[in-house]
């Protein structure tokens, strides 16, 4: 067993301050992926920075009509809570599917947009990966891949992310606001995962030492009508196989607005701005929906055991779309 020191921060500055003076440290929130890492070896930090007594854990609304959720918010806190299930119900959704109660009432929202891939590979530090070791291969483009990606890989990496939540983060624009020694920063989800490219290790834009504070999700009254739907290889506590979050706006059966988002297909949540193309000023009905799940999957690139994901995703998002539709129509 590898020691390391442990302080608990006692401010925001305070946090960032203890990583910047040790590269080796690292922040823990729940510590339901970070304490796993670091039993097998993947992980292994000189420092543990615990940042879970930060006042980061509330939920409130902003000036706009959006909300901001606490860096530190549990995953059941956020799920549970009245103004996401009402303004984003296709977020707690996301949440309630992801992991086991116990792990939700540890996990934070922070902590969940970090976490590392599931990949076989990745976890066994005997094996090569680029993602755990640049340079060293990715054997699992001709090895075990069935649940790796379809869109977005590259031959250095075919590693899906694993969260659920950071899905519909993905579909309704969430800004991701951060601390560092130089000030706050602020992402758009969708600049905050990096491309795989050939540098699979760097895995978000993140500046180094960087730490999460809240995540925010603009107004969007759409959103009010969405859905998260999820598949996985048992009913009980998974890893999705893929997954949709979708909202819909629909008038007088045209497709007015749509927001579309893809999981357990590529190395981040994938925001399927293709199909919301199709989607808007087409005809709320199955075959637009299936036209514009073929328009998203044209750039699908499976590898030989995990093609059946292209027909997954297919069906999951018109059966998600048909769903919406159906509902509003009640």
């Amino acid at each position: 067993m590898r020691e390391f020191g442990y302080q608990r921060a006692s401010d925001v500055a305070g946090a960032v301050a203890l990583l910047g003076a040790d590269p080796d440290a690292r922040f823990l929130g729940g510590g339901t992926n970070l304490v796993d890492l670091m039993k097998t070896g993947v992980e292994r930090p000189a420092r543990l920075v615990d940042v879970r007594e930060l006042p980061l854990d509330g939920i409130e609304s902003t000036k706009d009509g959006g909300l901001r959720i606490g860096a530190t918010v549990t995953n059941s806190d956020l799920a549970a809570h009245p103004e996401v299930r009402r303004r984003y119900p296709a977020l707690t959704q996301a949440v309630l599917s992801g992991a086991s109660g116990q792990l939700r009432n540890m996990a934070t929202v922070g902590g969940n947009l970090l976490q590392r891939t599931r990949c076989g590979y990745f976890a066994d530090v005997t094996k090569p990966c680029n993602k755990r070791v640049p340079g060293s291969g990715c054997p699992a483009i001709e090895g075990d891949h069935h649940n790796h990606a379809i869109l977005g890989a590259s031959q250095h990496c075919v590693a899906v992310h694993p969260s659920d939540m950071g899905v519909a983060l993905a579909a309704f624009d969430a800004v991701v606001s951060y601390e560092t020694t130089d000030g706050p920063g602020e992402l758009a989800l969708a600049d905050f995962y990096l491309p795989v490219g050939d540098t699979p290790h760097r895995e978000t834009a993140l500046p180094p030492g960087a730490l999460i504070t809240a995540v925010t999700l603009p107004p969007a009254p759409v959103a009010a009508r969405s859905r998260y739907r999820k598949v996985r290889e048992r009913a009980s506590y998974a890893f999705a196989i893929g997954s949709v979050a979708a909202a819909l706006e629909v008038r007088d059966g045209v497709v007015r607005e749509a927001r579309l988002a893809l999981g357990a297909v590529a190395s981040r949540p994938w925001r399927a701005r293709t199909a919301e193309r199709e989607l808007t000023g087409a005809r709320a009905d199955g075959e637009s929906f299936a036209a514009a799940a073929d328009a998203e999957l044209a750039a699908a690139k499976p590898l030989s055991h995990n093609g059946y994901k292209v027909t997954l995703m297919r069906n999951l998002m018109v059966a998600v779309l048909s769903e919406l539709v159906e509902e509003a129509s009640r």
